[in-house]
């Protein structure tokens, strides 16, 4: 709306939500309201549609009267004197700015979002001793006894409190760089460097290299279906990391957008068989795929959820926030299919009429082909908008009957 009202185009309209208008209010020549159904919105401009070229014949059929109307439709909106404020005189740069304001409004909020989410951090593993193993491990996941000889870390002199920063002369920032650290560095003697009270403090610790039951939060063995506990192999230190908030790097911001884009993109590719496996699994037995389409129905019940976890609020704060962060970044994707009646579509026609232009200056033609006749595409839109309402009734009866259940 801000872009075409800057250009000089008349803004009639500027809706949340579609159907019966609910509330609304005039201001200037714009109307602000909001309809009754709430999935999406959208702005109306004056002209979208130029009128048929001159010796145009009036195609037959039911397509033939649905590009009529919406040539007339769209013409009759042109107040008398306000040719020039139609859309269609815009020119493409122009056009491409007011189509790609949309899309590129929730390609910012997935990066602000995303950027809030980096900043306020997530809880995780930090490189600080929480505690100290005793003695190594066993693969039974005996407790240990008073007779054995104590786990590397405790020999080594390490205290609950210090934040290791160094390990085997490789820095040391995250719970799993030091974890990596241990890894390459094997069961040979490491050096250590450590912060304590302020200072720094090299120790050296030898780790054994040990196989050993995998426990829970509360030191019970973990055990396969069979019935036997688990177990991992590898150097030991014996120390337990200390669980806090940390902030996350806001330079790989825009790389976790990237990835975002990527996946997003792929999602998009496969949006029709993701809409009939969707559709499949919730009428049938088969379970839902945690990571397949959803409605906004699906979408509101995964917030729903996310507000009811068992978690501190700013946990659930930065699950909330990387939700919508997705949301928007799907909103841009799915925006920029080139089809009417997506932004997208109004992209290419506004790309098509700039090329007719430019290869008719460079050939020196005059003068410049008018308009591009977006209304011939009408068909694809009534198309496209069948297509995009029915994969909607699908998804909307798969997350009623058999919801996605993430957490």
């Amino acid at each position: 709306m801000v872009p075409a009202k800057a250009f000089g185009v008349r803004v009639s309209q500027y809706m949340v939500g579609f159907g019966p208008t609910l509330w609304s209010r005039t201001r200037g020549e714009t109307e602000y309201g909001v309809k009754a159904i709430p999935l999406g919105g959208y702005v109306r401009m004056v002209g979208m549609l130029p009128p048929a070229p001159p010796g145009t014949r009036t195609g037959r059929g039911f397509f033939g009267r649905v590009v009529a109307d919406a040539r007339e439709a769209s013409v009759e909106e042109i107040r008398p004197g306000e040719e020039h404020r139609a859309f269609y005189h815009l020119s493409t740069p122009k056009k491409l700015v007011v189509m790609l304001g949309g899309p590129v409004m929730n390609l910012v909020l997935a990066f602000v979002l995303t950027a809030a989410f980096f900043a306020i951090g997530i809880t995780q593993a930090t490189p600080t001793v929480a505690s100290l193993s005793r003695c190594v491990p066993t693969a039974t996941g005996e407790p240990c006894s008073p007779a054995e000889a104590p786990a590397p870390a405790a020999d080594a002199g390490l205290e609950p409190g210090d934040r290791v920063v160094a390990y085997a002369g490789e820095r040391v920032t995250t719970w799993q760089s030091l974890l990596d650290a241990i890894d390459d560095a094997g069961a040979a003697p490491a050096p250590v460097v450590v912060e304590r009270a302020g200072q720094r403090v090299e120790l050296t610790v030898t780790p054994v290299d040990a196989t050993r039951a995998v426990v829970d939060a509360d030191g019970e063995p973990l055990r396969d279906a069979g019935g036997q506990v688990q177990t991992v192999s590898g150097p030991f230190l014996g120390i337990s990391p200390t669980v806090a908030r940390q902030s996350l790097p806001l330079n790989e911001v825009p790389a976790e957008v990237g990835r975002m884009f990527t996946a997003t993109a792929g999602a998009v590719v496969t949006f029709p068989a993701k809409v009939w496996q969707a559709a499949e699994q919730a009428f049938t037995d088969a379970p839902r795929s945690a990571d397949g389409v959803q409605s906004i129905v699906g979408v509101g019940r995964t917030a729903v959820d996310v507000a009811g976890l068992d978690a501190s609020v700013l946990d659930r704060v930065t699950v909330m926030l990387s939700l919508l962060a997705a949301l928007n970044m799907a909103l841009f994707v799915f925006n920029l299919i080139p089809l009417l009646p997506l932004d997208g579509g109004h992209v290419v026609n506004a790309l098509y009429e700039g090329a007719k232009r430019t290869a008719a200056r460079v050939r020196g033609v005059r003068p410049l082909p008018g308009p591009a006749d977006v209304a011939r595409t009408m068909p694809v839109a009534y198309v496209m908008f069948v297509v995009l309402l029915g994969s909607t009734v699908l998804l909307v009866a798969a997350d009623v009957v058999d919801p996605v259940k993430i957490f």
